[in-house]
């Protein structure tokens, strides 16, 4: 009978020792997913800062005195339709990027909505090894059980 209580424990531990190591692979892959959502979220915000500045100077440019100044040099005999041509041109541009930025800020929402859903896996990973730890070493069942109200004891009053 001792041998088989023997054999038992040591059956339980081992697969108390594959869990925690099939856990923390997961917790591993788990965090890893969130560090590549985070990197996403800075090349994502890095190509939101270039597309802004490029916005800014396409603005700039889209200026009637800057379109004149830009077609300073080249001489023509109709030059309104040289600058209403430079003006659509840049128009086109201008929408292009904000079409990029739209697209950038759906895709950063995205990105961190993910990497909280990641974190909050990762807790719930954390919380779930601190719960499986206290319940093996406590021997007391669940972690919630260890820690109980003590009821006061309830005193008659008299009338």
């Amino acid at each position: 009978m001792r041998r088989y209580l023997v054999i038992y424990a040591i059956a339980g531990s081992l697969i108390l020792s594959a869990l925690v190591v099939v856990h923390v692979t997961a917790q591993e892959r788990t965090q890893e997913r969130a560090a590549n959502l985070r990197a996403q979220l800075v090349e994502t915000q890095a190509k939101q800062a270039e597309l802004q500045i490029r916005l800014q100077q396409l603005e700039e440019d889209l200026k009637p005195e800057n379109i004149e100044r830009s077609l300073a040099g080249v001489g023509s005999t109709h030059p309104e339709e040289l600058r209403e041509a430079r003006r659509r041109e840049l128009e086109i541009r201008n929408k292009s990027i904000q079409s990029q930025l739209d697209l950038l800020a759906i895709s950063r929402t995205r990105l961190e909505a993910a990497i909280a859903s990641a974190d909050a896996e990762i807790y719930r990973q954390n919380a779930g090894v601190a719960v499986t730890t206290s319940t093996t070493t406590n021997n007391q069942g669940p972690a919630s059980n260890s820690i109980r109200r003590q009821k006061k004891p309830r005193v008659k009053r008299r009338r």
